[in-house]
């Protein structure tokens, strides 16, 4: 990852830098697999990615493009289905674009449900070692962070004990302790922040509320009262596409009025 800033004499560059943005699927596994295949193919050889729709495919995203700078916080709204789900897998680099350019400069921390990556063999002190490593964090300061990781999960003995014994919500707390106190540059953050247990959910946003100067925040979510909470900034997305960027009670207003009761068609499909 390359620095969060420019020369001395250059603005800032911002965090996370999405230009026309698209991603796409295919509907049948069997389509995707044989895709996916012929794709690999293409990058191992130096070839750019296929952009065109292929039979039985169709867009995820498309044409999507907004900047968020350091200190910023930016809500992504949209029902479900309109694509919060992919950009968000995409901003944590599991996936790449299939059309345009996502730049993400700095360390990001991940709140999302489902998205922890940890091995459910080791104990719950190994997987934090794992998932800080993943993220270039030095063993030393791992360990220095370690108390506050452990005391903020309240995993209490069971930090030593394998992941596959613990409960989805223990799991949870250790990916969210994890996430917030790293100190990321950017935390992506889904409706895991406010799911759960709500006194450990509280004190997440608590936490979350007193790093937002020093960090920049992005949450997707379909609850309009959620992003105005958290962030001052936001864009809606119906079926794929931004169809509103603004302030985020203006935001939530067209979310409100234009998106959450229209009516849902389905992808078109290649």
């Amino acid at each position: 990852m390359s620095d969060a800033t420019a020369h001395d004499d250059a603005a800032p560059l911002p965090l996370i830098e999405a230009e026309g943005v698209s991603k796409k699927f295919a509907m049948r596994f069997a389509d995707s697999r044989r895709y996916g295949i012929r794709d690999f193919g293409r990058i191992s050889l130096g070839l750019p990615r296929r952009t065109e729709l292929r039979q039985g495919e169709f867009w995820a995203l498309q044409d999507v493009s907004f900047q968020v700078h350091q200190g910023e916080s930016l809500a992504i709204l949209g029902r479900n289905g309109a694509g919060k789900s992919t950009l968000l897998t995409l901003m944590t680099g599991r996936m790449l674009p299939d059309a345009g350019r996502l730049t993400i400069r700095g360390r990001v921390g991940v709140l999302a449900l489902g998205n922890f990556g940890f091995r459910p063999g080791l104990s719950g002190r190994d997987n934090i070692y794992l998932k800080g490593i993943a993220l270039g964090i030095a063993r030393r300061e791992l360990e220095a962070l370690l108390p506050d990781i452990v005391a903020f999960a309240e995993l209490g003995d069971f930090i030593d004990a394998p992941l596959r014994t613990y409960s989805a919500g223990m799991v949870a707390r250790l990916g969210f302790a994890i996430a917030i106190n790293v100190q990321p540059d950017i935390l992506l953050a889904d409706e895991a922040l406010s799911a759960g247990d709500a006194g450990f959910a509280e004190k997440c946003a608590q936490r979350v509320s007193a790093l937002r100067e020093h960090m920049t925040l992005v949450i997707v979510t379909h609850s309009p009262a959620f992003a105005v909470k958290l962030c001052a900034r936001a864009i809606v997305l119906h079926q794929g596409k931004v169809v509103f960027a603004g302030e985020t009670p203006a935001a939530t207003d067209y979310y409100l009025e234009k998106v959450a009761n229209a009516p849902q068609t389905a992808p078109s499909v290649a």
